[in-house]
């Protein structure tokens, strides 16, 4: 049984180490590309959003490389991204593609979903389930804490697109890791190659957060690499999310009955007091409760997104003190006019810090007579 399953960002790492440790064949997808998306676009229907293209795509090109099995998260409360899988289902079968789709609830059941999921297809027994796909979840959590690394560097390094090569060879090495000794060794050796690459240790870069739908914040190809491209413009970016953090809280630490959105909500509820789907009603929260950590917010949504949109029209309203922007994704975006929007609020920025520690001068000269 070929087991395969959408790209986000660096899930499939995740899948692979622990689909192929219970003895089961992972198809991983093409990495996503213009081609992806073209056959996505090609056979979706035209106003969905930007997410469904692109797993469509993924799915299109795992079907070519002999996938069988396809694995999609579904269920209610999730926007329209709960019925991605029956549509796609459809789709894909209409194209004359012959497969098995399993639709894995993360509203309900949420863990115990995942673990019957890799239970029921390998009849491995439990202790042996847990163990390989925690595993995989260490190699998630390492690849996440490297990437904040990058993140770090990516701003101040001399030669710009170092610190990207050596995160894509870690990435690389990381999943052919085969226990957890050779990981932890692996994580080590790529963390010192990190921390010797030549940096401005002068420079003070912008921080900016990057907030908005889950998808978009994740997969660096429908963001068209907006965590790369400000890097190269000196600005250090730190995502609201990271697939590490949103497993430990929403698929083991939800059953303690601990939220770690609930203080987004509290913060929220002034201006939205309800869930609208998504992440809608954290997109709010992180606008009021960002002040003061950032110099800027980029929200990043897809078009169409309703929870997104809901957002956006209600963030203007919420008079904080920090600057944001709203970048809406499709295919119909061309990354020429997303860069030249990206640059001049950093431009803005800039002039608002630079104008800031005027200020701050000033004061302090006048204190003093």
């Amino acid at each position: 049984m070929k087991v395969t399953a959408p790209h986000l960002g660096n899930l499939w790492v995740v899948l692979k180490t622990a689909f192929e440790d219970l003895g089961l064949e992972y198809v991983v997808p093409p990495f996503s590309s213009r081609r992806t998306l073209s056959l996505g676009v090609r056979y979706s229907p035209e106003t969905v959003c930007l997410p469904f293209k692109i797993t469509l795509g993924n799915f299109y090109e795992a079907l070519e490389r002999g996938a069988e099995l396809l694995i999609m998260p579904s269920g209610r409360g999730l926007c329209r991204f709960g019925y991605y899988a029956i549509l796609q289902e459809r789709i894909l079968k209409d194209l004359g593609f012959q497969f098995e789709m399993i639709k894995v609830d993360l509203f309900g059941g949420r863990i115990f979903s995942v673990l019957e999921l890799f239970k029921k297809l390998s009849g491995r027994p439990w202790p042996k389930v847990i163990k390989s796909i925690f595993f995989g979840l260490a190699k998630m959590k390492e690849i996440d804490e490297i990437e904040k690394l990058v993140q770090k560097i990516r701003a101040r390094e001399i030669e710009k697109g170092t610190a990207t090569k050596i995160f894509r060879e870690a990435i690389r090495d990381i999943e052919r890791a085969s226990d957890f000794s050779s990981l932890r060794k692996t994580v080590k050796e790529y963390k010192e190659r990190l921390l010797s690459v030549p940096q401005n240790k002068d420079f003070d870069p912008l921080k900016v957060g990057l907030i908005g739908e889950f998808y978009i914040l994740l997969e660096p190809f429908s963001n068209m690499d907006i965590e790369i491209e400000l890097g190269k413009l000196g600005v250090e970016v730190r995502r609201s999310i990271y697939i590490s953090h949103w497993t430990k809280f929403s698929l083991f630490l939800a059953l303690l009955k601990l939220d770690e959105k609930a203080r987004l909500h509290r913060a929220a509820m002034p201006y939205l007091s309800r869930d609208v789907g998504g992440d809608g009603w954290e997109t709010v929260g992180h606008k009021v409760l960002d002040v003061g950590r950032y110099d800027g917010l980029i929200h990043v949504a897809p078009f169409t997104c309703m929870p997104e949109i809901v957002a956006c029209n209600i963030l203007p309203s919420i008079k904080t003190d920090i600057p944001l922007i709203t970048l809406i994704f499709d295919e119909q975006m061309g990354k020429a006019g997303m860069m030249t929007r990206v640059e001049a609020f950093v431009d803005l920025l800039k002039k608002r810090r630079e104008a800031k520690l005027r200020g701050e001068r000033r004061a302090w000269t006048s204190s003093w007579g």
